[in-house]
């Protein structure tokens, strides 16, 4: 079954295109990898997946829905989740109200007032738990390390249960054991259920953890299947590791 399908999918900003013509198609339940160079269009496909950008031409499709010009929070309550490239969190809230805030059911003044659902709050703390922070639950998001924070960021986008996850950079900026949690963690939850669409550097955690990989070049796919085969690809090797 297909999960998300874009058909023709293109932007340019001050005419020069980030996204140009791209048609790609993620199967339910995969963990997909989105690799190219600086500059192919990674994260601009990103914002238009989920709305944060509106595309010049194309579809998005999302489990046979049309949700092209949809605003982010309705392509959000769709199922579609998203952690970015430089993590956001709200510093001077505490974790847990992080991730209260993160569901939108609170009011920000209710939320600092000490007001919250219940249930809610047990939510947020099983997925803190998840992530191995929950002892951190009080603590300001400023005071945590950068690799708490990206897990504290993947948390919240989860408190929505979404069920395709895209996740912009994931390694980017932690350590090693970091790292291999967060391929834990994203292995775990695709067995759960949920679908997975990484963009990433890290070639030996694409390869490894990915069952896909899409590989994009001057805003566009030129490559898509199994890691065994991108590897092999003449025009990866020639347009993403310059060989």
């Amino acid at each position: 079954m297909t999960s998300l399908r874009t058909e023709g999918l293109t932007k340019s900003f001050g005419g020069v295109p980030a996204v140009h013509d791209a048609t790609v198609e993620l199967r339910e339940g995969r963990i997909n990898g989105l690799i190219g160079p600086n500059g192919s269009g990674k994260t601009t496909f990103f914002n238009l997946v989920t709305g944060m950008i509106r595309p010049d031409s194309g579809l998005v499709l999302y489990r046979g829905r049309d949700l092209t010009r949809h605003a982010p929070h309705r392509i959000a309550h769709a199922g579609i989740g998203r952690t970015f490239q430089l993590c956001r969190v709200f510093p001077r809230l505490t974790v847990l109200e992080n991730m209260l805030v993160a569901v939108r059911r609170t009011r920000l003044r209710e939320l600092l007032a000490g007001l919250h659902d219940r249930g809610e709050a047990e939510r947020a703390r099983h997925w803190l738990r998840r992530m191995g922070i929950e002892h951190l639950e009080h603590a300001e998001a400023r005071d945590l390390s950068y690799g708490q924070q990206k897990l504290l960021e993947l948390a919240a986008v989860l408190m929505a249960e979404p069920d395709l996850v895209l996740l912009d950079e994931p390694a980017g900026g932690v350590n090693p054991a970091l790292i291999d949690r967060i391929v834990t963690l994203v292995r775990e939850l695709n067995a759960e259920g949920r679908t997975f669409l990484v963009v990433e550097h890290n070639m030996d955690m694409v390869m490894g953890m990915c069952d896909h990989v899409i590989v994009f070049d001057r805003g566009a796919p030129i490559a898509a299947g199994p890691p065994s085969a991108i590897k092999e690809d003449p025009r990866v090797l020639e347009a993403y590791l310059g060989v």
